[in-house]
């Protein structure tokens, strides 16, 4: 399970509703056996070469500065999240081959400039997409 803390999904909302391309950007949290909590985002360059409006690509010097931001602040590198512009939030096959294990991964749909629903997914054992369960908590 995923809990996330609303006023990250408020920022990432304002980070991504006016843009016609994929956005894209870092998940930092905690982690335990059983669950995930989200407490910070992070908003990254969308480096795809070619069409931006179907897929997203994150340069290897925006994963490094999310590494060192989570070490930090003492915070665990949780995953990735990103935007489905006019699309539902199901992952593609782009999304299934481009993913990385343990990582929880948020599709935001936005359709016509606003956000209309978000889901988050992991890879299972055989390397596809399962959906994880988001619950929204508020903070202490």
């Amino acid at each position: 399970m995923l809990f996330i803390v609303p006023s990250v999904v408020r920022k990432m909302v304002m980070d991504i509703e006016t843009d016609v391309n994929e956005c894209c950007g870092f998940l930092f949290g905690h982690q335990s056996v059983d669950h995930r909590t989200v407490t910070k985002s992070m908003a990254a360059v969308n480096a795809k070469v070619g069409n931006r409006r179907t897929n997203y690509e994150i340069a290897s010097e925006e994963y490094l500065k999310a590494e060192r931001i989570a070490e930090q602040e003492n915070l665990d590198f949780l995953g990735i999240y990103h935007t489905h512009p006019n699309r539902s939030a199901i992952p593609s096959d782009y999304d299934e081959q481009m993913a990385l294990p343990t990582f929880s991964y948020i599709i935001i749909s936005v359709m016509n400039e606003k956000f209309t629903s978000m889901r988050s997914w992991q890879l299972d054992n055989e390397f596809n997409f399962r959906e994880e369960k988001i619950d929204f908590i508020l903070p202490n």
